[in-house]
């Protein structure tokens, strides 16, 4: 019997992935090294890493870091191909004391790290609706920050300005109202050398890079909204989750969501879950510092309207109080009952996308006796 996952005869494969190149490196069922190699990040790259790995015999799994980024194209080739392929995380920082840091060496160690059954995380797909929800969903992210940005820099630049113009702008008192006031501003550029109309001149120009950010965030939502309403009608539904906490949730499961065991996987996916300290006589709990912050974030803000709308929540939220918890905790509790709940129905939506269509049936008429008249038979 072999104590390692691959069967006798097959190899595990290994890939440190980069911008132009992989590294890939080779194992034979007993762990022995068969090889290492550097593969351009081309397709005709993909096929020869390929060909190299399937020449030393059967590729049981290939283990592969950086699956959503750098390795990303591989991945998507190697699964057409119906290659077995598991996420490796970096290798441990004692391993990189011991053995050193090279390009081959932590190829060597994803393949080690497959081969020995740690690395059992399925990379998610990256070729269906969820990957243009997470490609729309980054670009909106960088809109926001960029006019968060602009927001600021525009309220600093508008504290320093001469107090003529200063007094000008406090006629209104948000920020998004200084902010059409500036667009309206007339520099003389004749004057541009003047503090005053430099001013003008720089706060015009952040209020209309500001409008411009609007549009654009504006649009991509407009995109988004149909996706997500298609990729997860059961879960929009829900109280208090808007199109934007259903597309990070998306984005966080993958497409291929069964890839995770149960809800308590995808709680610790997303931060939700509670880690055992216990120690000796002492028996407790601690939260989840990891996992995907966003994601957490979103369980964090569905809790947060909830606790404030949803009669059920409020009176959940009242009983524990009575418990002596604390709202910390209690909202602690609360997103993983959100966890749950939303695995649930994200599972059933994306089962709805990626199940195969039904067959059309056609309707054939068979004539039968002597009269005009015949019956209808069904056929796939």
């Amino acid at each position: 019997m072999h104590s390692m996952t691959s069967p006798a005869g097959c190899v595990t494969g290994g890939v440190d992935a980069h911008t132009d190149t992989h590294d890939a490196a080779a194992l034979d069922e007993r762990g022995r090294l068969l090889g290492t190699h550097t593969f351009s990040t081309t397709p005709d790259g993909n096929w020869a890493l390929l060909a190299w790995l399937e020449a030393f015999g059967p590729i049981a799994v290939i283990g592969v870091e950086s699956t959503g980024s750098y390795a990303a194209g591989l991945v998507r080739f190697l699964r057409s191909r119906d290659i077995a392929v598991v996420e490796v995380n970096q290798p441990h920082a004692h391993t990189r004391r011991r053995r050193g840091k090279s390009d081959p060496i932590d190829a060597e160690m994803a393949a080690r790290t497959a081969l020995s059954g740690h690395a059992t995380a399925v990379p998610k797909l990256t070729d269906g609706i969820v990957e243009a929800i997470r490609q729309l969903r980054l670009a909106r992210d960088s809109a926001v920050k960029a006019r968060t940005a602009a927001f600021n820099q525009l309220t600093e630049v508008i504290v320093t300005v001469p107090d003529d113009l200063r007094q000008q702008l406090s006629a209104r008192k948000t920020t998004r109202g200084k902010t059409t006031l500036c667009s309206r501003l007339r520099p003389d550029l004749k004057r541009i050398h003047e503090p005053a109309q430099a001013a003008k001149f720089a706060l015009r120009s952040l209020a209309r890079r500001i409008a411009e950010l609007d549009r654009e965030i504006a649009l991509l939502d407009k995109q988004l909204e149909p996706l997500v309403a298609t990729a997860a009608p059961r879960t929009t539904q829900l109280i208090a989750i808007s199109t934007g906490h259903a597309g990070q949730l998306l984005v966080t499961a993958g497409e291929n969501i069964e890839r995770l065991r149960n809800d308590g996987s995808f709680a610790a996916l997303c931060g939700a879950s509670p880690i055992p300290v216990s120690s000796g006589r002492r028996d407790r709990y601690r939260i989840n510092h990891g996992g995907d912050r966003d994601a957490n974030r979103t369980l964090h803000m569905i809790a947060v309207c909830r606790m404030r709308y949803c009669p059920r929540t409020r009176a959940y939220a009242q009983r524990r109080i009575a418990e002596g918890k604390t709202k910390k905790e209690i909202i602690r509790c609360l997103k993983r009952y959100i966890a749950r709940e939303t695995y649930h129905t994200l599972r059933a939506d994306l089962a709805d996308i990626n199940q195969p269509p039904a067959r059309p049936t056609t309707a054939i008429t068979i004539n039968c006796g002597a009269g005009p008249t015949g019956r209808t038979r069904r056929r796939s």
